[in-house]
């Protein structure tokens, strides 16, 4: 498992806490927080981009 430096929680109303983080190589990781040994990997921007589209509603019907 790569060394992962997780930022702190981003938390929607009522909704699950997200974690990023991002290890030495600069690969950028997104999980659940309290499962952060359960991730998705991707670049730093597009999981960025996932975030602001969730907190914006675009992704609402995903949440439920």
């Amino acid at each position: 498992m790569p060394e992962i430096q997780w930022e702190d929680p981003f938390c929607g109303e009522g909704n699950s806490c997200f974690r990023m983080g991002v290890d030495d190589s600069g690969n950028a990781y997104i999980a659940v927080q309290g499962q952060e040994d359960r991730y998705i990997m991707d670049s730093r921007d597009a999981l960025r981009t996932m975030i602001l589209d969730i907190k914006a509603g675009k992704a609402d019907h995903l949440l439920r």
